[in-house]
């Protein structure tokens, strides 16, 4: 089973200084020692996570794909991809900012990284020559302004900093041809296919044979598949799909609560309130608001 990382328990499995703990985001620097045994295990973020290979090199699985990832390279990996580390150089060193979905559906350029599809199939990125080293200098100084002492506007300080480094990657991205002469096996295919489709279709279906059907599976293969080979029911990937669009309405539009509830084919309002409360822990409300 896949280890869940949250930008909550992530401060614990880490051993990150509490008092850095900030609000929608993380930065780790870490560096291998060879003597200590690496334990492999597969692990899932619930966010966005941006891996900066400062030196050496890891070979990684990342959405069931085999990749070697040297200095230089950016390994962008979208909310609920499956990464695996396979091994280490021992003079391996890497920083990872870690996103939280509140944080992505604040910033459109974000929400078009969680649903695009080119870059889960190609999570592996590197900039222009001459924009490494300001990718370099750019990611020092995120790090410096994590780890300074707290300020009134030291966060959203780091948040314009951070969507720079993310505009340069989307320009990295803009200048690849979308790999779709990758060969993916079986699984690689149920999976992305049932990707794209959430992504259209969640907020007007919640049923599992209808998934199903699309895929030309039968709804009891598919929810095996997708527990066995991702740790999530077909409901609860809807489920994760629908609160993204609904968080992105509720920071990035002026819609009315009411009306985001319509436009997500909710019934009623007070049933898209508590299925968000369900799912989030707050109300609609209480997350506009900066909760």
């Amino acid at each position: 089973m896949a280890l869940f990382l949250t930008l909550d328990n992530v401060y614990k499995l880490y051993n990150i200084d509490p008092s850095k703990k900030m609000e929608g985001i993380v930065v780790l620097h870490q560096q291998n020692h060879p003597e200590k045994e690496y334990t492999e295990h597969s692990r899932l973020f619930d966010g966005l996570l941006l891996g900066f290979m400062i030196q050496g090199s890891m070979k990684a699985q990342i959405h069931f794909l085999e990749y070697e990832i040297n200095a230089g390279d950016i390994a962008v990996l979208q909310p609920q991809l499956m990464i695996d580390t396979k091994s280490l150089s021992k003079n391996a060193e890497i920083v990872t900012i870690g996103l939280s979905l509140d944080f992505i559906t604040a910033f459109p350029i974000l929400r078009e990284f969680v649903m695009n599809n080119q870059i889960r199939w190609q999570p592996v990125v590197r900039l222009q020559l001459e924009e490494v080293t300001l990718k370099n200098k750019l990611v020092e100084l995120i790090q410096n302004f994590y780890h300074k002492s707290q300020s009134p506007r030291k966060t959203e300080m780091l948040r314009h900093l951070v969507i720079a480094l993310m505009y340069m990657i989307s320009e990295a991205y803009s200048g690849l041809t979308d790999n779709n002469s990758l060969v993916k096996n079986r699984t690689h295919e149920i999976i992305d296919d049932f990707y794209i489709l959430i992504s259209k279709y969640a907020t007007q279906q919640r049923s599992v044979k209808f998934y199903a059907e699309k895929l030309h599976l039968t709804p009891q293969y598919l929810s095996t598949f997708l527990k066995q080979k991702t740790g999530k029911s077909v409901l609860q990937w809807v489920d994760h799909a629908m609160i993204l669009h609904a968080k992105t309405l509720l920071k990035s539009s002026g819609l009315s609560i009411k009306q985001i509830s319509n436009e997500l084919h909710f019934g009623e309002t007070s049933l898209f309130c508590r299925f968000f409360k369900r799912i989030t822990g707050v109300s609609p409300g209480v997350f506009r608001n900066g909760q």
